[in-house]
């Protein structure tokens, strides 16, 4: 049987591809124990030619070429025909930490957890460069069991939905229908807080996994109106998730405080990045009509916010964006 299945999506990154292949084939596993399945989102770059010769090494690479679809659809589909027992999703501009997977993996198989969750560490390119990466192990495997609730109430981050770090009992995922919303950007975070709302048995480690490479995002993912739209699809499908029947009030309290952070942070954004009043409008309108229950209760400032998102909604975006204007100069 297939202990693991690595998902690589490959879209124009063939600065960091081969960098990010080569860190999965350092990780003490046995090529007949996993499965990489590289997804070709029709990149437009010389990504698959940088790793060609990687692919012709090894056995246990299954190829998918489609046309650009998003990182979403990319990783759903993986799912759809992954045989692994466990499911990673790794970053393709990311490094895996020499040998740090193999102990996670067999911990996962061991207890069986439907979400085993890691920690990670940020660097720069010339930091990776800079250092001998094999030596940033310093922990010891040291693990707590808990339930998907405590792990939610403790160790969840809004700001951190990072679906790399996270080695995910395929049969959970299949079984809960947990997918990934198609074609949105911050896909990660309703798949994540759903992930952890369902979750029975997890494992938490400070065991490090990941590189994340830092410093290069901006280029990247500048913002725009599309990209807005997408966070407030995000922002109410984890809205969504507060009419779970069987969610505690602790647990209720905290969902809506994250998605009020997503909120605010959609708010900020939409007033500092976006230049035309007109889509600034179109933003608060967008976001309206995919959550129109959404309101919060915690404090004053959330229920005046939420009393001029429902009723003055135009009013309420304009006048941060004049707050805002404000405090620049």
């Amino acid at each position: 049987m297939t202990k693991l299945s690595i998902i690589i999506p490959v879209y124009n990154v063939e600065k960091y591809i081969r960098p990010c292949f080569e860190s999965i084939f350092k990780q003490g596993l046995n090529d007949r124990d996993f499965e990489l399945i590289i997804i070709n989102d029709g990149t437009k770059d010389r990504s698959m030619e940088m790793i060609a010769d990687i692919i012709q090494t090894h056995n246990n690479i299954t190829i998918i070429n489609q046309e650009n679809q998003g990182l979403s659809v990319v990783r759903n589909n993986g799912i759809a025909v992954a045989k692994g027992e466990y499911i990673l999703m790794p970053d393709s501009d990311d490094l895996l930490i020499e040998n740090s997977l193999n102990p996670l993996l067999e911990k996962a198989l061991e207890s069986q957890a439907d979400l085993v969750v890691a920690d990670y560490l940020s660097m720069t390119d010339e930091e990776i460069e800079q250092t001998n990466t094999s030596l940033l192990q310093k922990t010891k495997l040291e693990y707590k069991e808990k339930t998907g609730e405590e792990l939610f109430l403790q160790d969840l981050n809004p700001y951190h939905c990072f679906v790399w770090r996270t080695l995910y009992r395929r049969e959970f995922l299949i079984d809960k229908k947990l997918t990934f919303v198609p074609g949105i950007y911050i896909q990660d975070v309703p798949f994540t807080h759903e992930c952890y709302l369902k979750a029975q048995k997890c494992i938490r480690t400070s065991w490090l996994l990941n590189i994340y490479r830092k410093g290069h995002e901006s280029a990247t993912y500048s913002f725009n109106i599309k990209k807005a739209k997408d966070f407030c699809t995000a922002i109410a499908k984890t809205w969504e998730l507060t009419r779970l029947e069987y969610l505690s009030p602790q647990i209720q309290e905290k969902l809506r405080e994250d998605v009020y952070t997503s909120f605010s942070m959609i708010i900020w954004i939409t007033v500092h990045k976006i230049k035309k009043q007109s889509e600034r409008i179109e933003i608060i309108d967008f976001l309206k009509y995919q959550a129109p229950d959404l309101w919060f209760r915690n404090g004053t400032k959330q229920k005046l916010e939420s009393y001029m998102y429902h009723y003055l909604p135009h009013w309420f975006i304009h006048l941060r964006y004049f707050y805002a204007t404000i405090c620049r100069k």
